[in-house]
């Protein structure tokens, strides 16, 4: 199957085209306070400046990462575009919301909010009093993860398995900018915590046993993964490399 035969059946199937998504939050604006479960924080110019800064930096390095990596599977990576929005925007998969990234096979383009992912990096240097941006860099990583997996033909009917790849073809892309000694003191420690806040909020149950274990069971196989499942799969990737991911049934 070539790539292309690849993104199209990628981009019909509902499962793949799941975003490091986050809860809305209050409309788009040059500034704006963006909340996630936490704490809100005030995002300003010079933080949407650094925050996209950082990305872009990312980006090459992504690319060139997988570009290389792939190359040794015998495969070729064709990187996917990056744009930034504010408010809402058509995509070939579909409306893209504000508080959000996600990437879309069907154009090959990874979309993302640049005021979420500042708020992000700002949050998490305010958590942690480092500068905060590997949590930034963690939401592009995952939305090329999924552009990797899709390309590599590893796609699952379940969202979860999809969205587990993904967190740990992240980690896989640290462990190679560990490697390169290119990651700063607390890099990692941002990684995780941007992990964290992105767990999957915890299913409203009804008192039904019959009832809550459908639920429950939906959960598993339809989300992003809850907070420790998110920081464990990008471990995976951090301390076992890109193998570890590709080929793995993250469902039990």
């Amino acid at each position: 199957m070539t790539i292309a035969q690849t993104i199209r059946r990628a981009c019909s199937a509902l499962a793949v085209t799941a975003a490091f998504a986050a809860p809305a939050a209050a409309g788009a604006q040059v500034v704006r306070e963006v909340a996630n479960r936490t704490p809100v924080v005030t995002i300003d110019r010079s933080d949407l400046d650094s925050s996209n800064a950082k990305v872009a930096m990312a980006y090459t390095d992504l690319v060139a990462t997988w570009g290389r990596e792939l190359q040794q599977m015998g495969s070729r990576f064709e990187a996917p575009d990056i744009v930034r929005y504010r408010s809402a925007i058509r995509t070939a998969c579909g409306v893209m919301t504000p508080s959000n990234a996600a990437y879309c096979p069907g154009d090959n383009t990874i979309d993302y909010d640049e005021l979420f992912v500042a708020g992000l990096q700002k949050r998490t240097h305010d958590a942690l009093g480092t500068d905060g941006d590997m949590a930034a860099v963690g939401v592009i990583a995952h939305e090329m993860g999924h552009a990797v997996a899709i390309q590599l033909g590893d796609v699952s009917r379940y969202p979860y398995d999809n969205e587990a790849r993904a967190d740990c073809l992240a980690g896989a892309f640290a462990q190679k900018a560990q490697q390169a000694g290119e990651l700063e003191t607390g890099d990692l420690d941002e990684a995780f915590y941007g992990m964290s806040t992105a767990g999957d909020p915890t299913p409203q149950l009804t008192g039904n046993g019959r009832m809550d274990r459908y639920i429950l069971a939906r959960a598993a196989l339809m989300g992003h993964g809850t907070r420790d499942q998110r920081m464990q799969n990008f471990r995976l990737g951090l301390e076992s490399g890109t193998r570890a991911c590709l080929g793995t049934r993250f469902t039990s």
